[in-house]
């Protein structure tokens, strides 16, 4: 944290560009949760459906930092907690349903896994380049770049497994890809709940300096 009051290092959202890319961005991860979760159910791959929540996540907690642009500082970090938590929910799901898959020997449809995650893949790296200027920010604004960069390694990843599975006939790929995926869920969730907690101590020990306690 600078000592400055007048630090711009922080871009906080507000600026039209911002609000027309993130609509963007929410109607393509919205629409990606429907398709992937229906073929991860038809094709009974545990990583799709992993994939599709985390596109159902994604296009939530954007709505949320959509809400959020412009708002007092403490009411985005609070927003960038409750996406972080979100997400680190999602990442226990997604593990423990993974280990119950464990024990239910289903071999997943490769077609549809690489055909699907190809989609994904295309819209995810589309989400990517709109967002590419916006990728530094505060906890709220970050949030959604991490969001967007976990989607596009992830669908690589269940490309890969896909390539596995269909020459394996096995369903371990497509499990490992899913516990995989929920640690990359994990570990973005923590830097943004720690981003979002140093951004409340900012504040807090903002509003108790004379001449720094204004909000921006």
């Amino acid at each position: 944290m600078s000592a400055s009051c007048h630090s711009n290092s922080n871009f906080e959202g507000a600026s039209a560009a911002y609000r027309r890319v993130l609509l963007a961005v929410i109607a393509i991860n919205a629409l990606m949760f429907l398709v992937e979760m229906s073929y991860g159910i038809v094709g009974e791959s545990q990583a799709l459906k992993a994939d599709a929540l985390d596109f159902l996540g994604d296009s939530t907690s954007y709505t949320m930092s959509f809400w959020a642009i412009g708002r007092a500082s403490n009411t985005r970090s609070n927003v960038a907690m409750i996406k972080g938590v979100s997400l680190l929910l999602i990442a226990i799901w997604v593990l423990a349903s993974t280990i119950y898959f464990m024990l239910n020997n289903n071999t997943p449809s490769a077609p549809i896994m690489s055909s699907v995650a190809l989609a994904a893949l295309v819209a995810n790296l589309i989400s990517v380049l709109l967002l590419m200027k916006f990728r530094n920010g505060d906890a709220n604004v970050r949030s959604v770049w991490l969001c967007s960069r976990n989607d596009a390694i992830g669908n690589i990843m269940v490309l890969i497994a896909a390539g596995v599975v269909f020459y394996t006939s096995s369903h371990w790929p497509d499990l490992i890809v899913a516990s995989i995926l929920a640690g990359l869920f994990t570990n973005s969730a923590l830097q943004i709940i720690k981003q979002a907690m140093a951004e409340r101590r900012g504040e807090a020990g903002a509003e108790m300096e004379d001449g720094c306690g204004h909000s921006h």
